[in-house]
């Protein structure tokens, strides 16, 4: 029986990562977010964030799905921003293939779905 290649521990959807730059999909911080409704996909917040604001991101972004995942120096590795605990994805396929790996991680059913 052969071992199972671990040549690093990261999941598949954190290999889409490093596209997310490229791409110009990432939206950082509550106030981009809040202006980019329209074009929003899904959000993700950290690990270490207040319950306040976990609660705020949950009732203002309602409509939208919110996956719990990471940590904000996971994110600030994963896509260069410093100090966020909240992001979202710009709708396309890209995002899609994003959530779909972080699905399992999702802490809020969407109205709409």
């Amino acid at each position: 029986m052969t071992k199972p290649d671990e040549p690093d521990s990261t999941l598949p959807v954190e290999r889409l990562f490093a596209f997310v730059r490229r791409s110009r999909i990432l939206i950082a911080g509550r106030d981009m977010l809040s202006r980019s409704k329209s074009r929003l996909h899904f959000v993700l917040i950290t690990l270490d964030i207040s319950d306040n604001s976990r609660s705020e991101i949950l009732q203002q972004f309602a409509h939208y799905p919110v996956v719990q995942r990471y940590t904000k120096s996971d994110l600030e590795k994963f896509f260069g921003v410093k100090g966020a605990k909240v992001v979202g994805f710009r709708k396309s396929g890209l995002a899609q293939s994003i959530y779909a790996g972080l699905k399992p991680y999702r802490i809020n059913r969407p109205h709409h779905e």
